[in-house]
């Protein structure tokens, strides 16, 4: 029997049954060849109470804070996150120890410190070498999750249905046999009118032509539907509205952000996405090229580019920062968007320690950064032959054009070294009291008498006074930093390179820097499947790359075809749409998520595929009508009953604007634009851009194309919830706010779009106000106004019409500038403000 006096005093009962049936084990067992029986009862009396009271409940193997399971010999050994726990016969160099005696940055347990014969036992133990029972040293395998994500996706039969006509394809049959079990019926499909809008805005962000309806309208053949939809998807501007969603996951800004946050030649990337887009390249490449494009075999130019996906990290350019740790939180986002864009997990939550809700362990974290901690950041130049002369040409002009601008300062400095004494004499008293101290400090010394030092500060106080001086400054200045495709910089690309030498990377402390843990190497969580490499080197980004998109992993197929969905039902499969662990909600439909993922796979990764399958489904067809019925039992449209009613995106709300008014333009690609913006709003942020307002036809690009600084983002769209690129965005969120609303009445760029509208429909509908209004209805909304729309846009312009003639001042007022001549201010004025009206409508900006 165990004398009880000479167990520790926290012994619990169930302690006191597990040294008794581990002492009657080692009674029927020869004892290890490498302990003494005395070391092994010494363990089971002593020493196994204690870890099971004191220990295991937060360092078990199945639940390993900071990575350390204590429960056998060879994990004590392996250790944490922070190194091997223990070390044999060193209890002066073992963590365990330091953490017991309070005298490492770790103090354990952190309920209080042990006693002292406590801690005694524990260092008696490592000084005997750790001694434990032979067979209790084998570590079990992880046991795999049973959650539903980390499952590889069924192809589950096609369900029984009570309808067999409503289906047009799989979709259908899926979200049938949920209505009927709910006993719910779909709604009926919606007009042609609204499918052919709702098809271009969703295919292409851009509301369709009156004589695209019309065409839509008069083709009865059979497949006319399906004809559409091939149209769009073959259109350039799929690429457009498709690479926006992604350009949101891939963080895309034209600026570094942080404080100083200075311009970036980041298009290049954006025209890859577009292009790739366009071209269907197949999604598992589109991954592997953006992930690792660099390490492929003879890789081409695109290639590279296209790892700017990772290169849209913001850099932190501030004076006296520490390089290496803004180059590690560089790292930290691309796990971390790497988690999100692909897993569709959380996986930034195991930086500084064990995730807590999912099965990712903080070392796992750190084995995933591995794979981004070894990449240099040039930025690549891109001249294309074909574009040599042409590049020569800009530079050329560039040098001299900047080399004239540093002139003028240079002879404005000249001039103010003669101009200083003068100014220096001609100062009153009162106002020399009125400058700067250390200004009137160096006035008190005489001219002859003053240092270098005190001569350079004067003339910077100068200078900064000087308006010449500045303005020549801030010409320069404008020179430098405003994009423009007349600049040499922009025939660059910032892109990922892998380093000759790796760098080592290990677990960081709480994820700080200047705690490097235990060294870990390349690898993915265990409780996905393995990887599998290419040679016997250690695994690459390209490896990983191939790894997300290989048919074995259950999770990328799954997120991406979620993330698809999502933008044509205004809400995912799965809800969380970010996060598909153990927190995230479950899939309202997982027959269809997985029957979408396995053809999604199964059709070579095509995405345009992927679209086609959803948008000629009956499913999406419906009306967006809700019946009191469905609003009571299913308010969130979980069980895809009807359409969904949204408004759009804020590119698109822009976009909308400029195609109705006709003053859109459709090139494709390039550097980023600077369309109007309220005054001063890139002055609240850091860095030399200057928004130089465009005047010629990049004022009126797609929305797509704006320039986005970070610091201070394009207001226009900010507040229709354009997100600032901070960090990966997988869902925009749909706020309606009075600013809004005064944003599409006021703002300078939806003024402009009124003004053109109103020219537009004076000047291509018939001379007739009544056909006119309703081409104007049809330019902004598609479809023809009813009786009651009719009558109340009607009595708007008759009674603006009344306004302007009393005050033919305030319709002048109103004529844009390029109006022709022969314009009447007080005809043309009341159709202005029927435009404003026709803008500023909610079913104007809402994909029905």
């Amino acid at each position: 029997m165990i004398s009880m006096k000479r167990l520790p005093h926290t012994l619990t009962l169930a302690a006191v049954l597990i040294a008794v049936w581990s002492l009657s084990a080692l009674a029927q067992q020869p004892a290890s060849p490498r302990f003494s029986r005395d070391d092994l009862v010494f363990f089971e009396e002593k020493v196994r109470p204690l870890l099971h009271n004191q220990c295991l409940m937060c360092h078990s193997r199945e639940k390993k804070t900071s990575g350390l399971s204590l429960e056998t010999r060879e994990e004590i050994l392996t250790g944490g996150n922070r190194g091997p726990a223990a070390e044999p016969g060193k209890p002066d160099h073992s963590r365990l120890l330091q953490a017991l005696t309070f005298t490492g940055d770790l103090k354990m347990p952190p309920t209080g410190q042990l006693k002292p014969e406590e801690i005694a036992v524990f260092k008696h133990w490592v000084e005997a070498g750790l001694p434990w029972p032979e067979d209790r040293t084998r570590v079990a395998q992880q046991t795999p999750s049973t959650h539903w994500s980390f499952q590889p996706p069924r192809q589950s039969g096609e369900p029984l249905l009570k309808d067999k006509t409503w289906p047009r394809n799989s979709i259908d049959k899926f979200v049938l046999a949920r209505l009927e079990k709910e006993g719910l019926r779909p709604s009926p499909a919606a007009d042609k009118v609204t499918l052919i809008r709702r098809l271009s805005l969703d295919l292409l962000g851009l509301p369709p032509a009156p004589a695209d309806v019309d065409a839509f309208l008069s083709d009865r053949r059979p497949d006319a539907y399906e004809r559409l939809v091939d149209r769009l998807l073959a259109s350039k501007h799929y690429g457009e509205r498709w690479a926006r969603h992604w350009l949101d996951m891939a963080r895309y800004a034209d600026t570094n952000g942080f404080g100083f946050d200075r311009a970036r030649v980041m298009w290049r990337y954006r025209d890859w996405v577009i292009h790739s887009l366009n071209q269907d390249m197949p999604f598992d490449q589109f991954v592997i090229e953006q992930l690792a494009g660099d390490l492929l075999p003879n890789a081409t130019l695109d290639q590279k580019v296209a790892t700017g996906f990772h290169r849209n990290t913001m850099i932190n350019e501030e004076g006296g920062v520490d390089q290496e740790q803004y180059r590690i939180e560089a790292v930290f986002d691309r796990v971390k968007t790497t988690g999100a864009a692909f897993l569709g997990l959380t996986t930034g939550c195991a930086q500084c320690h064990d995730h807590k809700y999912d099965p990712i362990s903080q070392r796992e974290f750190y084995q995933l950064f591995a794979f981004f901690n070894n990449q240099d950041e040039p930025s690549l130049q891109i001249v294309r032959p074909g574009q040599v002369d042409d590049y020569r040409k800009i530079s050329a002009e560039y040098a001299v054009e900047r080399l004239r601008l540093q002139g003028d300062i240079a002879q404005r400095n000249q001039e103010i070294i003669t101009l200083l004494p003068a100014w220096e004499s001609k100062l009153r008293a009162a106002e020399r009291q009125s400058l700067p101290s250390n200004v009137q400090a160096i006035f008190k010394v005489p001219p002859a008498a003053r240092e270098l030092a005190q001569v350079e500060d004067l003339e910077k106080f100068y200078k900064e006074s000087d308006t010449e001086y500045q303005a020549r400054l801030r010409a320069l200045d404008q020179f430098l930093e405003t994009p423009s495709d007349r600049n040499p910089n922009q025939f660059t690309a910032m892109v990922l390179q892998e380093r000759d030498t790796p760098r080592p990377t290990h677990v960081l402390v709480r994820g700080d820097f200047l705690k490097p843990g235990v060294k870990v190497w390349p690898d993915v969580p265990a409780v996905l499947p393995p990887l599998e490499k290419r040679d016997t080197s250690n695994p690459s980004r390209l490896d990983l790359a191939r790894w997300l998109v290989c048919d074995k992993n259950p999770l990328t197929a799954r997120v991406s075809v979620n993330r698809v969905w999502q933008r044509y039902f205004g809400r995912g499969l799965v809800k969380t749409v970010e996060d598909f662990g153990t927190q995230g909600e479950k899939p309202s439909h997982p027959e269809l998520l997985d029957w979408l993922a396995s053809e999604f796979m199964r059709q070579g990764w095509s995405q345009k595929a992927l679209h086609r399958s959803i948008v000629t489904s009956a499913t999406y067809r419906q009306s967006s009508k809700v019946t009191p019925e469905l609003k009571e039992r299913d308010p969130e449209n979980i069980l895809l009953a009807r359409s969904p009613r949204m408004r759009v995106e804020a590119e698109i709300v822009r976009d909308i604007a400029l195609t109705a008014s006709g003053l859109i333009q459709h090139r494709i690609g390039g550097p980023s634009v600077l369309p109007p913006q309220p005054a001063g709003v890139t002055d609240l942020s850091r860095g030399n851009l200057i928004w130089v307002t465009a005047t010629g036809p990049d004022r009126y690009r797609r929305g797509m194309y704006t320039f986005w600084k970070r610091t201070s983002p394009y207001p226009g769209m900010t507040v229709f919830d354009a997100p600032t690129a901070d960090e990966a965005t997988v869902q925009r969120i749909r706020s309606n706010t009075p600013l809004q609303a005064l944003t599409t009445l006021n703002d300078e760029v939806f003024v402009e779009a009124a003004q053109a509208l109103a020219l537009r429909v004076i000047r291509e509908a018939q001379p007739d106000d009544r056909a006119r209004l309703r081409h104007g209805f049809r330019l902004c909304l598609s479809r023809e106004p009813d009786t009651v729309e009719d009558a109340t846009l009607w009595n708007i312009l008759s009674q603006e019409q009344e306004r302007f003639r009393q005050k033919p001042d305030a319709a002048k007022a109103l004529v844009p500038k390029d109006a022709p001549a022969s314009l009447v201010p007080a005809q043309y004025a009341p159709w202005f403000s029927l435009a404003r009206v026709l803008l500023n409508l909610d079913e104007t900006i809402t994909r029905e």
